[in-house]
């Protein structure tokens, strides 16, 4: 393991102004974010989609400090022939793919899941590192209801995360460790506060005895927020304040930067929470962004499935990247969404 190329990738990763656009929705996922729009959910449609993203060149190269990417989209070819990962190094990008087979049943726990995807990932890492991926994406699950979760739970899904990033780092890959708390509840910010310092003191035990390199990895974790289904909604303020003193408590310095999950929040709140951090300042690492749905909805609708939007939606993809990246490094304010 060379560990000073695996923090070059980290650091570039959460370059301050720019972070990650999360385009790795699995087919099924993607079936629905089509749903919406009313595009039909083929090979080629996936490969336009994304193809419109990874072109916006200015934007990848402002804003976008990685791309993560499904299988299938790191093996495809744009439709002039250029392999899709291509585009993305030319754009500035670091390339990335998210290498987990999803959650499952997690069995002996009803209600909770553990994500597949060990068996064989060191084979698959390298021809992925071999097809541009310089970085790598597992997603944990973490839901809360009544009596969940349960340590049994937490702990699965912590080994698998530190066995993942540990097999990441041997194959020349920095892993994204992402240990996601599911906003879907009704939950105050109280609960999602304990489970969420509960979940990353586990995976940061479980790194260190897997060897993985903090310096060589990034975080994704989910903002201390609260369930959807809340009457009690936590202001902008304290979402930022709790999510800070969070981390601080459970995550060490050596990592080098957090690329916040949106989780569900409207594309404004997930901008506004992380901007407020990002004001407040006064933690080790750098905070940025890796959205998915927070990054790609406004975009998604602009282009609905016709050429003639392709425009029209890069620059909806435009806008929210930069709004993001102002609030990467605590300069965004509202008025500004007011100026798209």
């Amino acid at each position: 393991m060379n560990l000073a190329a695996l923090n070059e990738i980290a650091e570039k990763m959460v370059t301050p102004g720019k972070g990650i656009l999360a385009a790795d929705e699995s087919t099924g996922t993607i079936q629905k974010r089509f749903d919406a729009i009313g595009v039909e959910n083929t090979e080629q449609n996936r490969r336009d989609y994304r193809e419109l993203l990874f072109r916006a060149t200015e934007t990848m190269r402002d804003h976008i400090s990685g791309v993560i990417l499904f299988e299938e989209t790191l093996y495809q070819n744009a439709a002039d022939g250029t392999p899709l990962v291509d585009l993305i190094t030319q754009a500035g990008s670091v390339p990335g793919i998210k290498v987990d087979k999803g959650a499952k049943p997690l069995p002996g726990f009803p209600g909770e899941t553990i994500t597949e995807g060990l068996d064989g990932l060191g084979d698959r890492l390298k021809k992925d590192y071999e097809r541009g991926a310089r970085f790598a994406k597992w997603r944990a699950v973490i839901d809360i209801a009544d009596g969940i979760p349960t340590w049994g739970a937490v702990k699965a899904n912590a080994h698998a995360l530190a066995r993942y990033a540990a097999i990441c780092q041997a194959s020349q890959i920095v892993p994204i460790v992402e240990p996601e708390i599911l906003m879907d509840g009704a939950h105050d910010i109280d609960r999602c506060d304990e489970v969420t310092r509960w979940v990353l003191s586990t995976v940061f035990q479980e790194l260190f005895e897997q060897r993985v390199a903090l310096e060589g990895m990034v975080l994704k974790p989910n903002m201390v927020v609260c369930g959807k289904k809340c009457t009690k909604r936590a202001s902008v303020d304290e979402v930022a304040h709790r999510t800070i003193a969070a981390l601080k408590a459970t995550v060490p310095s050596a990592v080098p930067g957090i690329a916040y999950l949106s989780g569900g929040q409207s594309d404004e709140e997930a901008t506004a929470h992380l901007d407020a951090m990002n004001k407040i300042g006064g933690f080790p690492w750098k905070m940025t962004f890796s959205y998915g749905r927070a990054l790609q909805a406004a975009p998604q609708k602009a282009w609905s499935g016709k050429s003639e939007n392709i425009a029209a939606a890069q620059r909806a993809f435009a806008h929210r990247a930069r709004m993001n990246g102002l609030a990467s490094v605590g300069q965004w304010e509202g008025a500004l969404e007011k100026a798209a």
